[in-house]
């Protein structure tokens, strides 16, 4: 069966992409606008396997460990850095992205000026 998951990345320029459009299977009703899809929706390859195998283990890390077939270090390793994509770390009490972490993002070329702005509360 093909991979119907929502792509996190440009197949050209690797951009994050965003939804722009929904559609009612049933109705054919559309809803057009941008909108952000969940944060694990935009996990890619081997880090939407460790998500997929930590919720089947139910954060079991021993489970995960046995599903993925590596160490335990290797599995916990695997789950932080997952965790870490997801942006876990980056909320503080007041919900807000750390400023620090945006700007490393945005040296790094994972996201553009855009998204660093939107994260920080100036892109609307």
């Amino acid at each position: 069966m093909p991979d119907r998951s929502l792509p996190s990345r440009c197949p050209s320029c690797s951009g994050v992409l965003v939804v722009t459009k929904l559609v009612c299977p049933d109705c054919g009703s559309e809803v057009a606008g941008e909108f952000d899809p969940c944060p694990a929706c935009r996990l890619d390859g081997d880090r939407r396997i460790v998500f997929d195998a930590f919720l089947d283990a139910r954060g079991n890390l021993r489970e995960v460990q046995r599903e993925l077939g590596v160490s335990y270090p290797t599995a916990r390793l695997r789950v932080e850095e997952m965790f870490r994509e997801l942006g876990a770390h980056r909320f503080g009490p007041s919900g807000k992205h750390g400023a620090m972490s945006v700007l490393g993002r945005l040296r790094a070329g994972e996201i553009d000026l855009d998204e660093a702005e939107r994260l920080l509360g100036g892109g609307g």
